[in-house]
């Protein structure tokens, strides 16, 4: 099955033309007020969500709705720059600690260890072209990875000739186990590899890789590789602690499955990490200005110094708070608990379709939030249509081979899992 010349389309413009969305000139209606937030309920959860309602949401991780608290946080912070920008601007020290600091406690990292980027893909190209290799060196990345991943290291071996290979952990998705990604990530490790360049979980295909695995079985080898996560479809879902997950790196944008602020991202890396990290673009931390100024001082920590200079949508990043603090009242354990178990009630549901081929893994311990499907004789372009007419929002996979595309955020409901089965099932 190929890609459509709409699926490429709606990779690069965005979830706008993989939907079939209209693009209006008409203004937007008013934000409605959210009911009062009761985090241990989750119809107060959803209900902190300004989705259009009648639809069953099963993209929103794609690109996600605010809810309440980020979008009042958003609000609150542009009003006051547009009150007095300058007087504003006085304060981005104070606000980005305020920031760093949540960042910090949801990932369980030293504040110096965390840097902000706009997106994912601004973070993987920052990070694939800070970290030092020298002549010979190679980096190990999969088949599977998504474009931002690739591209970024056919970049970078056009500037310095660094050696890249690719290496495919399993060939069917939904068959696939812990000791088969390991086994052949392991093997393709050589005495050149530097860095291991990997996805948390695949948006092709709903697969979740076993981080920690891979990270143990790498960690006793004599020239250990750095390993590098592409973050972005765990991070928001599952527990993003470095600590935890073993990797040097976690790069993710916090505007999918976090539903933070539009254009808000994150590397997080660890001290022997960061070591290795040249950065790429002039930080505005003061003490990187201070020290160019001839003042001396402390030099500037990994992160910080990781961290883009010049001016940014800072309504947005300095409203990110508001967006861990609504992960961290709800709490990560549940958080995870509830959108696996939508997940695995969406499964179980499409299993029984009698031309729908369930592409991604039963096993939780192998896959998140994402549930891709093939359905014989419907392009998946075709499907996302037939579903928004049955009033179900989902996606088309930008891969080649592409897959229809749901996901169970904590936006969503059983309803919404209910009436997507029997919307696939129409087909």
């Amino acid at each position: 099955m190929g890609v459509s010349r709409r699926t490429v389309i709606g990779a690069a413009a965005g979830v706008a033309s993989t939907l079939g969305a209209v693009v209006s000139c008409q203004p937007d209606p008013p934000a409605q007020s959210a009911p009062p937030f009761d985090p241990k309920s989750w119809e107060s959860v959803r209900a902190q969500f300004a989705l259009e309602p009648g639809y069953a949401h099963l993209a929103s991780f794609v690109f996600a709705s605010h809810p309440a608290p980020v979008r009042q946080a958003i609000e609150e912070q542009r009003a006051a720059l547009d009150r007095n920008p300058v007087d504003a601007l006085s304060h981005e020290g104070e606000l980005d600690n305020l920031v760093i600091g949540a960042a910090a406690r949801y990932l369980g990292s030293r504040l110096d260890d965390v840097a902000f980027t706009d997106s994912t893909t601004m973070g993987l190209g920052l990070l694939y072209t800070g970290l030092r290799l020298a002549p010979g060196d190679e980096v190990l990345t999969t088949e599977h990875d998504f474009y931002a991943t690739h591209e970024t290291l056919r970049l970078r071996t056009q500037r310095d000739g660094a050696s890249v290979r690719r290496v495919r952990l399993f060939d069917d998705p939904a068959k696939v186990t812990v000791d088969e990604i390991v086994t052949k990530l392991r093997a393709a490790v050589t005495s050149r590899t530097r860095i291991v360049a990997v996805t948390w979980v695949h948006s092709s295909t709903g697969v979740r890789l076993p981080i920690r695995q891979i990270a143990d079985a790498l960690k006793d080898l004599p020239d250990r590789p750095l390993l590098c996560v592409d973050g972005v479809h765990g991070f928001g879902v599952e527990d993003p602690r470095l600590g935890q997950l073993g990797a040097d790196f976690l790069v993710s944008g916090c505007h999918k499955w976090l539903a933070g602020p539009r254009g808000t991202g994150i590397i997080v890396g660890s001290a022997e990490g960061w070591a290795r990290y040249t950065p790429v673009i002039p930080p505005f931390d003061r003490r990187s200005i201070g020290a160019w100024m001839g003042f001396g001082g402390q030099p500037t920590p990994p992160g910080p110094a990781a961290t883009p200079g010049g001016y940014h949508t800072f309504e947005h990043r300095w409203a990110l708070r508001a967006a861990f603090e609504f992960h961290r009242v709800i709490e990560r354990e549940r958080v995870t608990a509830r959108v696996h178990e939508l997940a695995a009630a969406l499964k179980q549901g499409l299993a029984g379709a009698s031309k729908a081929r369930l592409v991604t893994p039963t096993d939780p311990a192998l896959s998140a939030g994402i549930v891709c499907v093939d359905v014989e004789g419907v392009p998946p372009d075709e499907a996302v249509g037939r579903l928004r007419a049955a009033r179900v929002i989902a996606s088309a996979t930008p891969y080649n081979p592409s897959f229809l595309r749901l996901g169970t955020t904590i936006a969503n409901s059983e309803a919404d899992v209910d009436a997507a089965v029997r919307a696939v099932h129409s087909l």
